[in-house]
């Protein structure tokens, strides 16, 4: 099982959950994270880490975000690997509650 990055993410970009990952399976775009499900070694240790609770397990995923798990598998296979944290945007407080932001993912 892996982890999925879920619409949370979307334009908060926090990357406390890439300090702690033993495996560098996190890839960065533009407004968002993704887990590379083939690195992810299911360790758990970002999903504590995840200030705006974006992160579940596979098989967690809420059904109105089963979409993130294989939009994580494509976006990892281009994305650039980010291991170290970086500050969030200056606006991420600003998105922590809105729900509705896949048409703000950027690509």
């Amino acid at each position: 099982m892996t982890y999925v990055v879920t619409e949370s993410c979307i334009k908060c970009k926090y990357t406390d959950c890439v300090d702690v990952c033993p495996v560098d399976c996190f890839h960065e775009g533009p407004n968002f994270l993704v887990i590379d499900p083939d690195e992810c070694i299911d360790c758990t240790l970002c999903v504590a880490e995840c200030p705006v609770e974006a992160i579940f397990a596979e098989d967690d995923v809420p059904i109105d975000q089963q979409n993130f798990i294989a939009l994580n598998a494509d976006l990892s296979k281009t994305w650039k690997i980010i291991i170290e944290k970086k500050d969030a945007p200056p606006d991420a407080d600003d998105w922590v509650k809105i729900k509705s932001k896949l048409d703000m993912l950027e690509r």
